[in-house]
């Protein structure tokens, strides 16, 4: 399970599941190259407040279990994500550049959603509606005796 983050002046948990797939689906994620994408995962959380909770490939696309910060801007994580590593799996392993050609490891798309941790999307619609219910309750109470 993964923990809180703890800044100055903030508490958070973002989890985010990321799929990203292979450039024309080409099946090229063999155990080899998974370990290469792991590890240079690794380093990306190293540098970056990215934090890779989860990683799993098949052999086409890989599905990313993602916890960052607030001030990360999703699109750029992503963006950083698929830069350094598709350039980092080429270098290690050329035969995966000759397979996909364009100079491009992953599509330019990919899958995202925000996961949580203590409930789904219902449970806190649910929550969320019922707030402030006792107050409205006496307020309009306080009403009807005007």
């Amino acid at each position: 399970m993964s923990n809180h983050i703890y800044k100055s002046h903030n508490k958070n948990l973002l989890l985010y599941h990321l799929v990203c797939p292979v450039k024309c689906r080409k099946k090229v994620l063999n155990e080899e190259v998974e370990y290469s994408l792991k590890k240079t995962c690794e380093e990306i959380a190293d540098r970056y407040e990215i934090q890779f909770v989860e990683i799993g490939a098949d052999e086409d696309h890989v599905h990313f279990l993602l916890q960052t910060v607030p001030a990360t801007k999703l699109s750029e994580m992503i963006k950083k994500i698929k830069s350094i590593t598709g350039r980092e799996l080429f270098r290690l392993h050329p035969w995966v550049r000759n397979t996909l050609w364009g100079g491009q490891f992953w599509t330019s798309g990919y899958y995202v959603n925000t996961v949580g941790q203590y409930a789904n999307e219902k449970v806190i619609q649910q929550y969320v509606k019922s707030q402030g219910k006792e107050y409205k309750q006496i307020h309009r109470e306080q009403l009807k005796l005007l």
